[in-house]
């Protein structure tokens, strides 16, 4: 099966390994199955409500980053939850492929969705965090890209004749700040006067937040 045989994930929370200084951290080039990793990260605060993994096995490489906001249960719970769910999933329909990946994000929020009704009454502040995923999977010659939210993949790609890199957006942001957003959500709620506020300089969902698309809320 394409995704069985993973090792221990490199990762569960990129602050943990390799070399660092204060709020800042990283991990040097270890192998996967299509060439090489590492993973540098600079935390915003003292926080850390973010999370991340990278988990390979010698035929493909699963690499996730989670920008929980509001508290760290929302990210870690897709840290632990995601991969499993993919895993079974591709096993169930013979290999990895675009719908499995978007069945996987909805397990995963379903079972979220689960916790949070059972938790609030004695963890009312559960109900309030959120988190965005960032997936990329690597199997054979092929990458996939999933993402809710506003964290970005891009590639690097070297230049035809030079040795300048560009890089290459591979994610879309979902974020009020961009006009087509606005008008989506506008259409969306078209009894919300409030639905998009522009507050403290920026386009805001309801006033508070910027991401229009979070996973696990």
């Amino acid at each position: 099966m394409l995704l069985r045989g993973f090792v221990r994930p490199v990762e569960r929370c990129f602050g943990r390994l390799g070399g660092g200084d204060g709020l800042m951290w990283h991990m040097d080039l270890k192998p996967h199955s299509s060439g090489e990793f590492s993973i540098a990260v600079v935390q915003a605060n003292n926080s850390l409500e973010d999370q991340g993994q990278v988990i390979t096995s010698p035929s493909a490489t699963f690499v996730g980053v989670y920008d929980g906001h509001g508290g760290p249960e929302a990210s870690r719970f897709v840290s632990n939850h995601l991969f499993p769910h993919l895993d079974r999933i591709a096993s169930e329909q013979g290999g990895l492929s675009t719908e499995v990946i978007k069945k996987a994000f909805d397990a995963t929020e379903e079972e979220f969705t689960h916790l949070v009704k059972r938790s609030w009454l004695s963890r009312p502040q559960i109900a309030s965090v959120g988190s965005c995923c960032l997936v990329g999977a690597i199997t054979g010659d092929t990458l996939f890209v999933a993402n809710l939210g506003d964290s970005r993949a891009v590639l690097g790609r070297r230049a035809v004749n030079d040795m300048t890199v560009v890089a290459e957006r591979l994610s879309t942001d979902h974020n009020v700040s961009a006009e087509e957003v606005r008008k989506e959500l506008a259409e969306l709620h078209p009894d919300d006067e409030q639905i998009i506020v522009h507050t403290r300089g920026v386009w805001r969902v309801k006033g508070i937040i910027q991401v229009n698309k979070i996973c696990f809320n």
